[in-house]
């Protein structure tokens, strides 16, 4: 079986020790080449090349996720007993439909934030777990647009309140 193509992935860490722990535990192999500043990884399962550079100030939060589908229902259950035994699970859900498919999947996150999902595909979905909706992306799915825009709007009106004069108190 080819391993090509293989995706190319490239973050910037804030603690290059800590994610190369936590990498070696995740992927369940040392890594490839490790450099001041810098480590990779080479993946045959899945076939990922990933490479970390140490800048703290590149470090971006909030991106969305990284992931990667394994083939059978077993093996999901297989890596997520391997996980739970080595304390890198941070959420697991099985039978949610997310992304508008039903899937088995867990998570963990690396000692920057960034959040990897592994998931076993069950069928497509014509909905969407309503719990993300109500919910900060601490998983799959992204809160809706509207959601997020009301919660800007309660920050400013509460920056706003707090900085308003009263009435009348010759402040403004």
């Amino acid at each position: 079986m080819s391993t090509f193509p293989r995706m190319h992935v490239s973050l910037y860490v804030s603690n290059l020790a800590a994610s190369v722990n936590f990498y070696s535990t995740f992927f369940g192999q040392p890594a490839t080449k490790v450099k001041p500043g810098y480590a990779k990884y080479v993946l045959d399962s899945p076939s990922l090349i990933i490479s970390f550079i140490e800048n703290p100030e590149r470090v971006q939060a909030n991106f969305g996720h990284l992931g990667f589908q394994v083939e059978t229902s077993e093996e999901m259950n297989a890596r997520l007993e391997v996980a739970r035994k080595l304390g890198i699970v941070s959420k697991e859900e099985i039978g949610t439909s997310c992304c508008f498919a039903v899937q088995d999947k867990f998570w963990a996150t690396d000692p920057d934030g960034v959040q990897w999902e592994v998931y076993y595909f069950h069928e497509d979905a014509e909905f969407n777990d309503p719990h993300y909706a109500e919910q900060d992306a601490s998983a799959c799915c992204m809160p809706p647009v509207a959601v997020a825009e009301e919660k800007l709007k309660l920050k400013i009106a509460e920056v706003q309140a707090a900085n308003a004069c009263t009435p009348g108190s010759g402040c403004c």
